[in-house]
């Protein structure tokens, strides 16, 4: 099968974002949208002019592509004209939209309690368990290998994660009960010949290689329709959720921001809006006008004033 040939503009974006160390899901990103651009246009994108830039961003408004849509498309151009071109006029031209700030959709215990129950096999049940019990990004819970299991401390270290952090969180009993139960049915005909601490806990089709997250998240909608979740929840519901609870039931916020790896408060601080359990306990002020009201105490005379 032909390949086309990769054009000496695209190589050196790709070199200057390799050498900036950008993830592979930020590479394809912005190589997409600058093909997008290149469409918009009908010519490479190093000839644009300032005026081209205008009429692409009006082109993506008028075209009902979504804010998060557009900023990342934009973010991408932006990397084009500034890093590789080194055309900060170009790059000056590009703007970004505030973004609406919505609260995560999250589910109640008991539908994440259905949710596990109803997980169509034992390997379902333990991907799903870790992105609940543990808080963990789909990529997290699909590129788990064996030395990240920590039975003795009773945590999971997950490592180089979103920003290039590591962390760890917590390892519960059950949660490492259904992984030495789904070791044990692990099929192993790609990675006999792997060290065992190098192997995927979950192995995908393709040798040397974990399953990938489109497979995790059609195991959670498959799980999600069994239970009879009417929410249009996705995998990442499950992060939401975990964080949630925790603060229902009391854990420090700090804490929590550490389990999830954010770097800013205010990230975390955001799961305070849908912490229902937290919500529905604060007293109304109507309530408080209802009540009777306490009687100031007397100042007895006898002592001292201050």
């Amino acid at each position: 099968m032909s390949t086309s040939p990769i054009s000496p503009l695209r190589q050196r974006m790709i070199e200057d974002m390799n050498a900036r160390k950008l993830c592979a899901g930020t590479q394809r990103g912005h190589i997409r949208s600058c093909k997008r651009f290149a469409a918009f246009l009908k010519r490479a994108p190093d000839t644009a002019m300032p005026d081209d830039i205008r009429r692409f961003q009006l082109h993506l408004a008028e075209s009902g592509v979504s804010i998060c849509t557009r900023n990342r498309i934009m973010t991408g151009l932006r990397f084009l004209f500034r890093v590789t071109l080194r055309r900060l006029d170009l790059a000056g031209e590009i703007y970004h939209l505030r973004e609406p700030q919505k609260i995560p959709l999250v589910m109640s215990p008991d539908e994440t309690k259905r949710l596990l129950a109803v997980a169509s096999s034992l390997k379902a049940r333990i991907l799903l368990s870790l992105g609940y019990g543990c808080g963990l990004r789909a990529s997290e819970v699909v590129r788990l290998k064996v030395k990240h299991i920590d039975s003795a401390q009773r945590i999971i270290r997950i490592e180089q994660s979103k920003g290039r952090k590591d962390r760890n969180v917590m390892l519960s009993s059950e949660t490492l009960d259904l992984l030495r139960e789904w070791w044990k049915a692990r099929p192993s005909r790609h990675d006999a010949q792997t060290p065992t601490q190098e192997r995927w806990l979950f192995p995908g089709n393709r040798a040397g290689k974990p399953m990938t997250t489109r497979q995790l998240n059609r195991l959670f909608h498959e799980a999600a329709d069994a239970a009879g979740i009417k929410k249009r929840v996705t995998l990442h519901a499950l992060r939401h959720s975990f964080a949630t609870h925790l603060l229902e039931r009391g854990t420090d916020i700090r804490i929590i921001q550490a389990l999830l790896g954010h770097d800013k408060l205010d990230t975390t601080a955001r799961y305070t809006r849908v912490a229902t359990g937290l919500i529905a306990a604060v007293e109304s002020p109507l309530d408080l006008l209802s009540q009777p009201r306490k009687k100031p105490r007397k100042h007895r005379k006898d002592q001292p004033s201050a």
